[in-house]
């Protein structure tokens, strides 16, 4: 059984207008996508800014209400439950955020950051909550000491180390990743990522790594899902998207993936014309006449693209 399952999940917002404010379009976020998470695997979901990446993950953890479409959780459908019960639930599904500076309260100490999920789901003793908050700085690479500190005594990458330590306070079987390393410094970002996997093999977590960086990707994930104005342009794993990409757009996000070797650049400007010549003669068939998107069809066994 799959730890997660996400079958036609759409968010919608609506736009209203005129003096009583009425309804009259909707902004389709998220337009229904679907898939499916293994226990102990990476998934990307990757896509330009407001391609409904950001808002799947919301969705899917409850921060934002589904418009339609179900959410399954260890074989439960997270939907159907009454609010208290989902509740249980979602101890087990934990979101470290984009930003590290605004996503800690830099009014809070540390330990009262990292203990705030333990003190809303359960009851321990002053001494065992400590120890349970060293054992968390321990794991994520931090001083015991420094839960006396401020956020602002911290540098970018231990702030998002603060912030996985939050995540894993519960011990989650899922944790939904949103942009965790695009707030920080190059030279960082290798070493959260490199720790973030480093995590994953010692307590055997899920993740779902949303970026728009599809180097980042390649390096986390196993499978990834391609999404553009709200639904999937392409799914499959990392080795189908990255190195056999059916959809004009795909192309052009791996083509625009810096290679460091200075003998490959005109390979790649080149690579990268091409691409954009046959986007520019392709568009109008891989998208209708409304900028969206066709139905995912299968290329191989675990490939899926919107061809026409």
């Amino acid at each position: 059984m799959s730890l997660l399952t996400v079958n036609n999940l759409k968010v919608h917002y609506p736009i209203r207008g005129g003096i009583l404010r009425r309804k009259i379009d909707v902004v389709r976020a998220v337009d229904g996508i679907t898939m499916e998470l293994e226990r102990g695997e990476t998934y990307g979901l990757v896509g330009e800014s407001g391609s409904g990446k950001s808002t799947s993950g919301r969705a899917i953890i409850g921060l934002e209400s589904p418009t339609a479409g179900e959410v399954t959780f260890e074989g439960q459908k997270l939907n159907q439950l009454k609010r208290q019960d989902r509740r249980e639930y979602y101890k087990d599904i934990q979101m470290v955020f984009q930003d590290p500076y605004s996503s800690l309260n830099p009014k809070k100490r540390v330990n009262d950051i990292i203990a705030e999920p333990i003190r809303n789901f359960e009851k321990r003793t002053k001494d065992d909550e400590r120890r349970r908050i060293q054992e968390l700085l321990e794991l994520v690479g931090l001083s015991p000491e420094s839960m006396h500190k401020y956020p602002h005594e911290f540098s970018g990458g231990q702030k998002q180390r603060l912030g996985v330590a939050r995540a894993l306070a519960l011990q989650p079987k899922l944790i939904i990743a949103d942009e965790p390393v695009s707030a920080l410094d190059v030279s960082v970002q290798a070493q959260v990522l490199n720790f973030m996997k480093e995590i994953q093999r010692e307590l055997d977590l899920t993740y779902i790594f949303i970026s728009h960086d599809l180097g980042v990707v390649r390096h986390m994930c196993n499978r990834i899902g391609i999404m553009y104005n709200g639904r999937f342009v392409e799914e499959g794993s990392a080795e189908d998207v990255y190195d056999n990409p059916q959809h004009i757009y795909t192309k052009r996000l791996v083509a625009a993936i810096p290679d460091i070797d200075p003998a490959n650049r005109k390979h790649q400007t080149d690579f990268r014309r091409e691409v954009k010549k046959e986007y520019d003669n392709k568009k109008a068939e891989f998208f209708d006449e409304h900028g969206g998107v066709f139905d995912l069809k299968q290329v191989s066994s675990t490939h899926y693209a919107a061809l026409p």
